[in-house]
């Protein structure tokens, strides 16, 4: 995550100042991991959070959290109701992680340049931890005060299971676990991932936009954002897991080819994956010029960065 961009701002005003992308990631790494060590495995009984706090601290890209509250400050949404959205997200991310390194599924030893927590805890912890990370991720977004007001508690909460659930994340690795061996055209691999990846990755997106209250043009203009950054995410990763290795990419590479799972460099050959990376960019980042938003820098920067990203 040490990316440098500067950006300039989506506006004519000659003397506007640039946008230090940089630091605005680091100030929302900072907050979020603050409210994560907070809120993660507090209490839980029986080395439970240890296990919690194992899967979710210490590593990671954030991606997620990110896009929930750089959409969120694009639409001036609430930033409490943000923060709490991105946590969750995170929490839900983390909580896959987990189950799918375990031997049932991907059997994974690795993650994020560390055991994975079934080899460091034993699977039925593994499986517990990842349980309690999916129940947490839902009780952060219905607190008991009135920080967040209902109506957005129950828009985030309906968004985030839907990306979770049979038409998300669990259905797309559902059909990964289906094509193994498989040849799948471009069509099949695209709804796949757009299921298993890019439905959290559109998720964050539209948590962030729930924050507040936008028009229909807007939330499609960033709907279409998130869709094309999911699927850039990827084709991207498809491409590391071809050319980066295991320090750098901080879990096993390979592991597609090896398994004879169907990828986009599989479909496209390397090139084709990473001149098609790039065409998603400029979907992305037409998008949010359609949104007529002031400020979508942020949003436009996350984009940049998933597509050049080394690991």
């Amino acid at each position: 995550m040490e990316s440098q961009i500067l950006m300039t701002p989506n506006t004519s005003a000659p003397s506007a100042p640039q946008f230090d992308f940089n630091a605005w990631m680091q100030e929302q790494l900072q907050r979020t991991e603050q409210s994560l060590s907070l809120w993660v495995g507090v209490n839980a009984p029986a080395d439970l959070g240890e296990a919690m706090r194992y899967a979710v601290l210490d590593g990671g890209k954030r991606l997620r959290p990110l896009l929930v509250l750089a959409a969120a400050q694009a639409v001036q949404g609430l930033p409490d109701a943000a923060m709490r959205a991105g946590c969750a997200v995170e929490l839900i991310h983390a909580y896959s992680l987990v189950h799918d390194d375990m031997p049932c599924m991907d059997n994974d030893v690795l993650r994020r340049g560390k055991p994975t927590v079934h080899v460091q805890f034993g699977e039925a912890r593994a499986l517990l931890a990842g349980d309690a990370l999916q129940a947490l991720a839902f009780e952060l977004l219905t607190p008991a005060d009135d920080m967040v007001p209902p109506a957005i508690q129950a828009k985030l909460c309906r968004v985030l299971a839907q990306a979770a659930g049979a038409q998300g994340m669990a259905g797309g690795q559902a059909i990964d676990l289906a094509s193994v061996g498989k040849a799948l055209d471009e069509q099949q691999l695209r709804r796949m991932h757009s299921l298993k990846t890019g439905a959290l990755l559109e998720a964050s997106v539209a948590m962030g936009v729930a924050c507040a209250a936008v028009t229909p043009p807007v939330q499609q203009a960033l709907s279409r954002y998130a869709t094309a950054l999911g699927v850039a995410f990827q084709v991207v990763d498809d491409v590391l897991d071809v050319i980066a290795d295991a320090a750098t990419l901080g879990k096993t590479p390979g592991k597609d080819a090896a398994n004879d799972k169907p990828t986009f460099v599989s479909l496209m050959g390397l090139d084709g994956a990473r001149s098609y990376a790039n065409v998603l960019l400029q979907q992305a980042l037409q998008a949010l010029d359609d949104s007529d938003l002031p400020d979508v820098r942020a949003l436009s920067a996350l984009a940049h960065m998933v597509v050049s990203r080394s690991h």
